[in-house]
């Protein structure tokens, strides 16, 4: 079986990073075509041996980009589309019907309930988003959540399939060298109490209230792991609290999928140099850093984390929900503060919810997907998993 995922873009993003990561583990051919911005997680795909495209979409708007789009599917001869994010999913839904490709699948990855991909949702981009998805086969759901808000804008039940995000949390496990290196590293004393945070800097993750509450505990430091609009607010908001010294962002690092030689500087490291994780955003549609934090041992306080919140009560007790506001991520970091002054650093058994989340579980129950709607749809069945493969004319963007 041949597929192709198109994609918005591949800079450093959950949604990137997960694709990257399921690539590895499905057993199918697959190529890659990202609409625009073939970033940090492109390059990591093609070092994995898959064939990324680069699109060149201009915008939105950019109608052009449809009938290219086209002859990239035809080109490829594939026998499923798999769409990821918003733009990629309404233009490779109808560029797929346009090549003839009937088994056509897209992944929700980052519908909130007031925004998607951090974006306000509008009429206009629910409309656009439902008159498309009837053009495909079904919709994979994240998590429960994902489905509950998929069905509030009318895609209908057996349309949605619930395939959660995974991890791989051998990667994840605490080295206490990594600590060592990466304290050293950031500069913070080896009895320092670290609280941290990964995500985008973009307004929906709310850094600026873990700042803030970092800011009222002088014993303090935050470290902070990701890039985004909101860097320069955050230093300026640093500097007006009187916190820049006590206070360190990194920018983006090495992800889920990537590790370095140099173990202080990637993400296993990082959380290894950390204390307590803290996930301040109020809307997350799945929450794979948590996931990777409790992986890690970490204690973790987050104000919602789907992945968490829809396991039953007491299955995470490293994990701790807390409210909205500064006083509140306060007073919750005080009290574990208070236990780190008391014992001293800890990290605590990996929670069942990790095992749970295991990539190769997701990528097996994609696989079966893959199967039932290549079969549904009287394309290739099983014994076209197991079939040799033999490589397509390379996919090139036309001339313009």
């Amino acid at each position: 079986m041949r597929v192709l995922h198109i994609i918005t873009g591949l800079g450093a993003g959950g949604a990137e990073q997960q694709l990257r990561l399921m690539l590895r583990h499905l057993p199918v051919h697959c190529d890659v075509v990202t609409l625009t911005n073939p970033g940090a997680v492109a390059r990591g795909i093609r070092s994995d041996g898959t064939r990324v495209l680069h699109l060149g979409m201009g915008g939105n708007r950019d109608l052009s980009a449809l009938p290219r789009l086209v002859t990239a599917i035809r080109f490829g001869r594939y026998d499923l589309v798999h769409t990821h994010l918003y733009r990629a999913c309404v233009f490779g839904r109808v560029a797929a019907r346009m090549a003839g490709v009937e088994a056509v699948l897209a992944t929700e990855h980052s519908l909130g309930a007031t925004c998607i991909e951090g974006r306000p949702l509008t009429p206009g981009t629910r409309a656009l988003y439902l008159a498309t998805e009837r053009l495909g086969s079904s919709t994979v759901a994240v998590s429960a959540t994902v489905a509950d808000r998929l069905r509030a804008w009318g895609v209908p039940r057996h349309r949605i399939e619930l395939i959660p995000n995974g991890i791989e949390a051998r990667h994840f496990r605490f080295d206490p060298a990594a600590r060592a290196a990466a304290r050293a590293m950031l500069d913070f004393p080896d009895q320092a109490f670290v609280a941290g945070g990964v995500g985008r800097l973009v307004p929906g993750k709310r850094f600026d209230i873990l700042l803030r509450a970092v800011a009222e505990l002088p014993g303090a430091r935050l470290l902070l792991v990701g890039e985004g609009p909101e860097r320069a607010a955050l230093e300026q908001l640093a500097v007006r609290l009187g916190a820049e010294e006590r206070v360190r962002l990194l920018g983006e690092r090495g992800g889920a999928v990537e590790w370095s030689a140099d173990r202080s500087t990637d993400i296993p490291g990082l959380l290894a140099a950390m204390d307590v994780f803290v996930s301040p955003s109020a809307e997350e549609s799945f929450g794979l850093a948590v996931l990777e934090a409790l992986a890690a041992g970490l204690p973790v306080l987050h104000v919602t984390c789907p992945a968490i919140d829809e396991l039953p009560a007491g299955e995470v007790p490293g994990a701790r929900r807390i409210g909205l506001g500064v006083r509140a991520l306060t007073a919750a970091l005080a009290d574990v503060l208070r236990e780190y002054e008391r014992a001293g650093p800890r990290r605590l058994p990996a929670p069942a919810a990790v095992a749970r989340y295991d990539i190769a579980r997701s990528a097996e129950l994609l696989t079966g997907l893959y199967e039932r709607t290549a079969a549904a749809c009287g394309r290739a069945g099983l014994d076209a998993f197991h079939r040799p493969y033999h490589h397509a004319p390379a996919v090139s963007r036309p001339k313009r």
